[in-house]
């Protein structure tokens, strides 16, 4: 699937991500300031996130409840120096556990992902509008 978009339609966007069914672990690539983060944050609340949501560099990962029994873990490696940090707070744990995950810098943990993934791949484009890219 690919779509191209200004950030005004990012709900649209998240609408159109989630009508996909991508596998519940997926991993977001794209340069610093293209709106991994930004996206993230559309598609919890288009899951049903009520809370205020926001990037997890310093924690790692952030947990957002969507009901009673279903969550979604929004985790960002990028300052990450190797996978053993991530094994020690328990990734396996959260990608295998059938919550959503969604994954910025994923390539600082190429061995820990779960065969059963999606990608989106996003990219700024001269006009300001994005590419975004899922596979």
């Amino acid at each position: 699937m690919e779509i191209i978009f200004s950030i005004d339609e990012l709900e649209s966007v998240a609408n159109q991500i989630v009508a996909y069914k991508p596998n519940k672990v997926i991993l977001f690539h794209g340069e610093m300031g293209v709106g991994k983060t930004t996206l993230i944050k559309q598609l919890c609340k288009t899951l049903g996130v009520n809370t205020t949501t926001s990037s997890p560099t310093f924690s790692l990962v952030n947990e957002y409840e969507i009901t009673a029994n279903q969550l979604v873990y929004h985790f960002d490696f990028y300052r990450l120096k190797t996978e053993t940090e991530a094994l020690d707070m328990g990734a396996d744990d959260y990608f295998y556990s059938g919550n959503w995950c969604f994954i910025e810098w994923a390539e600082k943990i190429p061995n820990l992902i779960p065969d059963n993934h999606s990608i989106i791949h996003l990219e700024q484009l001269p006009d300001g509008k994005r590419s975004l890219q899922l596979q």
